[in-house]
């Protein structure tokens, strides 16, 4: 039955999916219900938590691993984009920009702009002006460049500012002023904050003390009161004191908590390694590659870019010897023509220029410019026998490579997929396999390999172009498909690698992917990864087994390596990856515990690459990965990970519960929400057909609209939902906007689809209601709520739930109101309903004002605890002084101790009038600091009646 709602109702409907009220959850609905993820209890409690307080300057994330930090902080993100409030700015690691961009828009629809220096060349090539500050899409930035930016992001009013990784930051108390930290901190000063880190102290609890810095340098106050409380102390008492004083800003939240919570199941890895024994001629090509590398009197590689250029020709060499052949071939074409290798020459590293990125993102900018800027290119007062002589050596290295006809990596691999892929299948997967390679020109062999040995039609690959004819066919047939649906982006790029997917989900058995192909894809489908060649980086390895074992895999993923025995290095970074950094088996996202521990996995590159170009034994290599695995050791240390835990998490009984009843909250609220929205939509389009057995979904216009976003992009229909300048949010304006004079509403308790105990009492009975949005407005936020009042013929007042729960049963205006409206009444009972309200609000409101009261004590407290130390520290020595004067005979000595003493005591006397006149310094600042934040929170409410009307319940 089709059932009709009114333009009344269309209005309530509007004015209460977009009202922000004080309650919790409030705020977050409406990025809840339009979000395309399952959100889980844990993740909704961490986005309320940042969004809590209008008077926080910002908090810190600091889940366990594997929880979803990034979706935590998406929801925050949405529902400032949501409020209007879009200057917002991502600092993220150069290789996650692309990640986090594909996540904004896939998972919430939010528009971003990743910004280089590249790109801005690009944009002002252009004739456009730069993006930031425009408030058009979160701009995002890796680390290096946000400093190198740090002028004009200074100038931005940036409502949120999301750090990931932010453990980047946690040493940015000792760091120079020049330093990155130390940059982005003054030039971001006074922005709300959110931080994202698994990892927000490794070593002492002063970097925890550099974090919150980031947020707000007067939490802790100084850095020498943080130490004297808490920082080389272990003192129970202590150690409860800190994390009393963490609660409002940090929250952690643990793995085995959500899973007693039973909101997750993780999946385990399992590794396998295969072996395999080059060729004669492939060792051959590798030994005299490599001793080329070693060297520092070579021409190709330059001087100004060189360690940047011999870290991406290693990969090169590991890869394939057609990889290898390709690059030789370009390195001589280039030396022919006076120039060194150049960011063209390498381009077989599919996407150099993150690379490139990642390695000024550690430090590395003037290697990263002098390849990418070709400022250096050209070969000048160089000797010609010698330039010849190089030329001459690579061109035998180039005709060695491209005469080997297979490589036995290769072969390895052809022998071992079948039968890993049959296992698959066995254990429940999918008989799908994702290969990772570096190499575009191994990744041609591969394919080529493949299709020519029992896998023909079988794989598709991924890598930044796609240019290839397979590619487009598939990427042509996915935009027929899904034309005209909200599946297509418009992006090229996007699309392509949508529809490269889609063929690898539903038609084809095997994906080989570079990294950069790769980045922002979710493969939990597939639980098969291989490593055709690893990456020496251990944080871009963990990315590309994170596309396969992540939230929503169902059975363990199997991460398969080939290790080269004829290799000694190779066979010690393998060991190194997984025996210390534990890459390669465990729990789900186990790993990143311990990536947290380095500040750069570039930086592990970089001692690899030492370790690599300076040892010529075994015993050499063997001592050199020795020391390092040592490092590494004290790095990773379990006592320290379980006394973070102990510090920043809330006891397990306590979280479970409040996730439990989040969950069950989560679940309410975007019912009700989901409900009201499609209530919106029957009163809006009396066109639309809307079907009795999937209440959710409805047809107009010729499309399919659906509230249930997975289903919705299984079947091609469109997500009906707000924020996104669609459907839903025209219906709301128009609703909203719509005038509407008293009328007679007849409400058909017959028609609505279940059991409204309350109203059905009603029933037989008319008489009178009002609507209102009563909006509460304090300089920090504005709040409001939807206020109604009722009353019966018979003059009973309705209670205001059961006013709202009426407004949902299907409805028709049935001409104007006719009698005397009760006026006074209604206006009175609107009256008590916002003196209610705002009386809410204030209690809310007060709670906070009583954490910035009690983080202004705690900030007195602290400069008295400065000076307590300095004083107790110089009256120790004044005393010892003393004390040495009685003891000693000479009398010049003597006299010479006890004036030493007196002036030191001089000091204490000072410093003691100092804290009285500093703490009565911060005594008047207080005072006058809550007298703003007061400020802040002055209510000032205004009633709006949004339309009143003579009802009656048949």
């Amino acid at each position: 039955m089709q059932r009709s709602f009114s333009q009344y109702q269309a209005k309530y409907f509007a004015h209460f999916l977009t009202r922000e009220g004080f309650e919790d959850g409030d705020a977050l609905t409406q990025s809840l219900s339009s979000a395309r993820v399952d959100l889980n209890p844990h993740q909704v409690d961490a986005a309320m938590f940042a969004l809590r307080s209008p008077l926080s300057k910002g908090v810190l994330l600091a889940d366990e691993v594997g929880l979803g930090k990034t979706i935590e902080a998406a929801l925050v993100l949405s529902q400032y984009w949501w409020s209007r409030q879009r200057n917002l700015l991502l600092v993220v690691p150069a290789s996650l920009r692309k990640q986090w961009a594909a996540e904004l828009m896939e998972k919430f629809s939010l528009p971003s702009e990743i910004l280089d220096a590249k790109r801005l060349k690009e944009i002002k090539a252009a004739g456009r002006s730069s993006p930031i500050g425009r408030a058009e899409g979160i701009i995002i930035l890796s680390y290096e460049f946000a400093a190198r930016m740090a002028d004009a992001i200074r100038m931005v009013p940036w409502h949120l500012v999301v750090f990931d990784e932010a453990h980047k930051l946690r040493n940015v108390y000792r760091a120079a002023e020049t330093s990155r930290a130390a940059v982005l901190r003054h030039a971001l000063a006074g922005r709300q904050k959110l931080l994202l880190t698994a990892t927000p102290l490794q070593n002492n609890l002063m970097e925890l003390f550099g974090l919150i810095s980031i947020i707000d340098d007067t939490y802790f106050g100084s850095e020498q009161a943080f130490r004297a409380e808490f920082g080389g102390r272990e003192e129970v008492a202590s150690q409860a004191l800190l994390a009393r004083r963490l609660e409002p800003i940090c929250k952690r939240t643990l793995r085995r908590q959500v899973q007693k919570a039973g909101l997750i199941n993780y999946t385990n890895r399992l590794a396998k390694t295969f072996d395999f024994t080059p060729a004669r001629l492939e060792t051959d090509l590798y030994d005299l590659m490599s001793a080329y590398l070693q060297r520092t009197d070579t021409i190709a590689l330059g001087q100004n870019g060189r360690h940047l250029v011999t870290l991406m020709l290693r990969k090169i060499l590991g890869s394939s010897s057609f990889a290898v052949a390709q690059t030789l071939d370009k390195m001589v074409r280039r030396l022919q023509g006076k120039l060194i290798v150049d960011d063209e020459t390498l381009a077989d590293i599919d996407g150099f220029a993150e690379e490139a990125e990642d390695w000024r993102d550690a430090g590395g900018g003037a290697e990263a410019d002098a390849v990418e800027d070709h400022e250096d290119d050209a070969i000048e007062r160089i000797d010609p026998k010698k330039l010849q002589a190089e030329i001459d050596e690579l061109t035998r290295y180039r005709d060695l490579a491209i005469s080997i006809a297979d490589n036995a990596k290769g072969r390895a691999l052809l022998e071992c997929l079948p039968h890993v892929l049959t296992e698959i299948v066995g254990k429940g997967g999918q008989r799908k396999a994702v290969i990772f390679t570096e190499s575009v020109r191994t990744q041609s062999y591969l394919r080529d390999l493949l299709e020519a040995n029992g896998f023909r039609g079988q794989t598709v690959i991924l890598n930044g172009s796609n240019s290839d004819k397979d590619s487009n066919a598939i990427y042509k047939g996915w935009l027929d498909r899904h034309r005209g649906t909200e599946a297509v982006s418009g992006s090229k790029t996007a699309d392509m690698k949508a529809a490269i997917v889609d063929a690898f989900r539903n038609d084809r058995t095997i994906l080989i992917a570079t990294e950069s192909g790769a980045e922002g894809i979710n493969l939990q489908f597939c639980s098969l990864l291989i490593n055709y060649d690893l990456p020496w980086n251990p944080q871009r390895v963990e990315q590309r087994i994170g596309r396969c074992h992540r939230y929503g895999q169902k059975i363990d993923v199997t991460v398969i390596n080939f290790l080269n025995r004829k290799n000694h290095a190779e066979a010690r970074i393998h060991q190194l990856l997984e025996q210390k950094f534990k890459l390669f088996e465990g729990v789900f996202g186990s790993s990143d515990e311990v990536l947290g521990a380095i500040e750069s996995g570039v930086d592990i590159e970089r001692r690899i690459l030492n370790i690599v170009q300076s040892c010529r034994t075994n015993d050499e290599i063997n001592a050199a990965f020795d020391r390092l695995q040592a490092e590494f050791s004290v790095e990773i240390d379990e006592a320290k990970k379980d006394a973070r835990n102990k510090l920043l998490a809330e006891m397990d009984d306590r979280v479970i519960e409040r996730l439990l009843g989040r969950r069950e909250a989560v679940v309410s609220a975007i019912g009700d929400f989901k409900r009201a929205l499609l209530g919106l939509a029957r009163a809006e389009l009396p066109d639309a057909r809307f079907h009795d057995d999937h209440a959710q979904r409805f047809d107009y216009a010729g499309e399919t609209w659906s509230t249930e976003w997975p289903e919705a992009d299984e079947r091609g229909w469109r997500f009906f939902r707000l924020a996104d300048g669609g459907l839903a949010d025209r219906l709301i304006a128009q609703a909203k906007e719509r005038p509407l004079e008293p009328a007679s509403l007849r409400f058909d308790y017959a028609a609505y689809p279940g059991n409204l105990a309350d109203v059905a009492e009603l029933r037989g009975q008319s008489g009178w209601m009002r609507v209102a949005r009563l909006t509460l407005h304090t300089p920090a936020k504005t709040y409001d709520e939807i206020i109604c009042a009722a009353f019966t013929d018979q003059g009973h007042e309705v209670h205001s739930e059961t006013v709202e729960r009426l407004l949902q049963v299907p409805a028709e205006v049935a001409g104007a109101a006719v009698g005397d409206m009760p006026d006074a009444r209604l206006s009175g009972v609107m009256a008590e309903r916002q003196t209610h309200v705002v009386a809410r609000a204030q209690e809310r409101l007060g709670e906070f004002l009583n954490e910035e009261e009690e983080r202004l004590d705690a900030w007195r407290d602290d400069a008295k605890v400065s000076f307590d130390q300095q004083i107790k520290a110089l009256s120790k020595e004044a005393n010892e002084k003393k004390k040495l004067a009685r003891a000693t005979s000479g009398l010049e000595a003597k006299l010479e101790l006890q004036r030493e003493a007196k002036q030191i005591q001089r000091q204490v006397d000072d410093l003691q009038h100092q804290l009285y006149t500093r703490l009565r310094e911060i005594d008047d600042e207080r005072e006058r600091m809550l007298d703003e934040i007061a400020d802040q929170l002055n209510l000032t409410p205004t009633l709006t009646t949004l339309f009143s009307i003579r009802w009656s319940l048949a």
